[in-house]
């Protein structure tokens, strides 16, 4: 987990601290994937300057997210940083000016999925893809909705698949949340109400959500 915590900006218990950069911006989970599958960082050679990181910020962030992850040999190189994490909060502007806006995920074509695939079968596909996409070691972008409502609307990243308890048809997910960064959170299935739930908080009474990947393949 140590491995995938630091994409996540987290140390031990997924706690981040990059700050505004991330809150609420439906683009950082993108991000977060493309450094997964497409940088490593050398924290033992010395730091970019600015321009030199920038280029290379950019050159991660304009791969397309649901492109397969780079051999470790051909990845962009980070030098002076154990991950994204510290790197974040080293160069925080840096990266804030060169990982673009999140206002067009808004827009993507995938978004009728919203409308049009409303049914538990698509859910079930949903879960299943979730399932394989964890086990593969790589992150899950999933988009939360309980659209005609709008009490939750936003992305999260989902790492890790908890024990599964015997009998209960319940399996649990940790995710990170960009509006929650203080902690993870818990994401579950039912495979009884063949639906997702996500936990409450301030900002959502908690219960019944419904999941769409982002970011999985082309105009997702």
């Amino acid at each position: 987990m140590a491995h995938i915590c630091g994409f996540l900006l987290v140390q031990r218990v997924c706690r981040c601290r990059l700050g505004a950069c991330e809150r609420a911006s439906p683009g950082f989970p993108c991000t977060t994937l493309q450094f997964q599958k497409f940088a490593r960082f050398d924290p033992h050679a010395a730091p970019l300057d600015d321009n030199a990181l920038a280029a290379r910020i950019r050159n991660v962030t304009r791969r397309a997210a649901w492109g397969k992850p780079l051999p470790a040999d051909q990845r962009i190189v980070f030098p002076g940083y154990a991950n994204l994490r510290t790197m974040s909060v080293a160069r925080r502007e840096v990266l804030r000016a060169n990982i673009g806006v999140g206002w067009p995920s808004y827009f993507r074509l995938s978004n009728a999925r919203i409308v049009f695939r409303e049914d538990a079968r698509f859910q079930e596909e949903t879960h299943a893809n979730l399932d394989a996409t964890l086990a593969r070691g790589q992150l899950f972008v999933g988009f939360l909705t309980t659209y005609p409502r709008l009490s939750i609307n936003h992305s999260i990243l989902v790492y890790q698949r908890k024990a599964v308890s015997p009998n209960s048809g319940i399996e649990r997910y940790l995710a990170y949340d960009p509006n929650h960064p203080e902690a993870p959170r818990e994401l579950t299935w039912s495979s009884r109400a063949r639906t997702f739930a996500y936990q409450k908080d301030w900002d959502f009474i908690g219960g019944s959500v419904r999941v769409y990947q982002l970011y999985g393949k082309p105009l997702q």
